[in-house]
């Protein structure tokens, strides 16, 4: 179940913040969604949440064709704070119940997450369609990224093999 937390901060301007609380192969993750609908006002909490986050969902609009060109920004600004060339993404086409105002079609949206070398999904938030789908396959991806960066085990028995003398 998804928990949502609306914040009105001064000027009118809405950020809304979504928990979703999921089990993933017996460990229990807290995924935060924070919804800045593109406001400039939050880039700096923005940024702030980049640094700390291991996974990020690029969310966009099948039916407008600017929130998909935010996806590139998002993503670079994602490296550029992590200090990496890849890092835990999934790019997500909301509003797949709307597909009659569709203006990025969805081999469009695939050719533009190969180029940037992280998985797609299309959900409908409207209808809840896929959106558990799309943080587990995020929790996912994390998961592997963060066994891929741990340092290999090192096997060598004859440097670390002790004797015992029984008599």
């Amino acid at each position: 179940m998804i928990q949502q937390l609306k914040i009105l901060i001064p000027n009118n301007v809405l950020l809304m913040i979504f928990l979703q609380n999921l089990i993933f192969h017996n460990e229990s993750w807290v995924c935060y969604l924070l919804d800045t609908a593109g406001q400039e006002e939050f880039s700096a909490m923005r940024e702030q949440y980049m640094r700390s986050g291991e996974g990020f969902l690029l969310v966009f609009s099948i039916t407008d064709l600017s929130s998909f060109d935010e996806i590139l920004k998002f993503h670079k600004q994602i490296l550029r704070v992590k200090d990496r060339e890849e890092f835990p993404m999934l790019m997500v086409g909301n509003k797949a119940d709307l597909d009659y105002h569709r203006v990025i079609e969805v081999e469009e949206a695939q050719n533009r997450a190969r180029r940037l070398k992280i998985p797609y999904i299309e959900c409908s938030a409207k209808l809840r369609m896929n959106v558990d789908q799309a943080f587990h396959e995020l929790v996912r991806i994390v998961r592997k990224f963060q066994l891929s960066e741990r340092p290999p085990l090192e096997l060598n028995y004859k440097k670390n093999k002790k004797k015992c003398c029984m008599l």
